[in-house]
């Protein structure tokens, strides 16, 4: 109490809350003094405006070909001229471009169907903008067919598969104990490879997005903001006494596994609706019978902390809930088809597939522990075996999936 006293005589009386906001204050003023009088002491600018200008989105359409380009850079930049292999063409809409502001471009241009096209921005400097087409086909209008029709793709890549691969919850429930840490570690190895691929396609994707609004620090963003939430959430329930150890604890690990597999097909369907999009996905049979066997491998990995195990008693979750897991692991597929499709932005796409990463991260430090042997090691020749078989697992059935 008399440390409490002294701090606030230090402070004049004033409330915390006042103490926290006088530097702030302070701040805002001298910026807004140093705005106002124009910058004293930096003196005049000299050299050329820098000038960086991403193509953020491409529709075709009968006869005209649409650009949304991006001010990634420091300065105003305004389009001059538009040439498509090589020739300029008409274009319409707004040329100025401010520092992070967009502007749609139509251009009149009588493309071709299966043509590759080479576009080039020419702003007033003399700067250019490159983008390429590399199979010209018309973007598919956003009507309740199209949303259909990614809805039908996203079940077929990601609910049905997952909830087939969830049919091994008999054969997990009948197996010795001494197989189900083999059958962990096979989940950790498996959401291990998940993770370094969503990884590798968050900053591939990163590497297209303006930078001004982080880029690749996006992908990082997500997986340390996923990561932490997570980690929040689990301390909360910890607290509260609502994880349970046996049965409970198997299905809040599995729902922690579907959680983690879920952000993951989110991203996933990013990429699929996107490619659709820009008419790069062709919609065969044999595509959708490989995602069907590559995200079966992820149903298994659901149901494996429902076996239970150090004897601990099996979960026996009921038909409902077992839906449940299945959607909530496979459902983010038709969410991120609709988005790509219709509204795929490079910045949302590499902070989503980060934060599937994060997620994916804290899944596997919740049940890693299910893995180690009697002695407490996490790394043996059983929990090796594992999570080698899971990694092999999911990199041969993705040789089956190009999107």
């Amino acid at each position: 109490m008399e440390a409490a006293a002294r701090a606030e005589r230090a402070g004049g009386g004033l409330p915390a809350w006042a103490l926290g906001l006088i530097p702030l204050a302070l701040i805002a003023a001298a910026i807004g003094a140093f705005a106002l009088l124009g910058g004293p002491g930096l003196g005049e600018r000299s050299g050329p405006p820098v000038e960086e200008v991403a193509v953020e989105r491409t529709v075709l359409r009968p006869g005209e070909i649409e650009l949304t380009l991006r001010n990634d850079g420091p300065d105003p930049v305004e389009v001059a001229q538009v040439a498509v292999n090589d020739a300029y063409a008409p274009f319409a809409g707004e040329r100025e471009i401010d520092r992070l502001g967009s502007t749609t471009l139509r251009v009149s241009y009588p493309w071709i169907e299966g043509e590759a096209y080479e576009i080039f921005v020419l702003t007033s400097t003399g700067g250019t903008v490159d983008a390429a087409i590399d199979v010209a086909a018309e973007t598919p209008s956003a009507d309740l067919d199209f949303y259909g029709l990614m809805a039908l793709l996203g079940i077929y890549v990601g609910v049905i598969p997952v909830c087939l691969g969830m049919l091994w919850l008999p054969f997990v429930r009948r197996i010795g104990s001494q197989w189900i840490v083999a059958l962990i570690a096979f989940t950790v190895g498996l959401l291990a490879f998940l993770g370094i691929d969503a990884g590798l396609e968050g900053l591939e994707i990163a590497a297209e997005a303006p930078t001004a609004f982080g880029a690749t620090g996006l992908v990082f963003a997500g997986a340390l903001a996923a990561y932490l939430v997570l980690a929040a959430v689990d301390a909360h329930l910890s607290a509260r006494g609502e994880r349970k150890a046996g049965a409970a604890g198997g299905l809040y690990l599995a729902l922690l596994v579907a959680i983690g597999i879920g952000l993951h097909n989110l991203g996933e369907g990013l990429a699929i609706g996107s490619a659709y999009a820009t008419g790069a996905l062709a919609l065969g049979a044999f595509l959708v019978v490989g995602f069907a066997i590559h995200n079966t491998t992820e149903g298994l990995a659901i149901v494996a902390p429902l076996r239970g195990g150090d004897g601990a008693a099996a979960a026996r979750p009921g038909l409902g809930r077992l839906l449940a897991l299945g959607l909530i692991a496979g459902a983010p597929a038709v969410l991120g088809a609709w988005i790509g499709a219709s509204a795929f932005d490079p910045s949302l796409a590499a902070l989503l597939f980060g934060v599937g990463v994060g997620a994916i991260a804290r899944v596997i430090v919740q049940i890693a522990p299910s893995m180690r042997d009697g002695a407490g090691r996490y790394l043996h020749p059983v929990s090796v075996a594992g999570m080698l078989a899971g990694i092999v697992a999911l990199y041969a059935t993705g040789l089956l999936v190009s999107v």
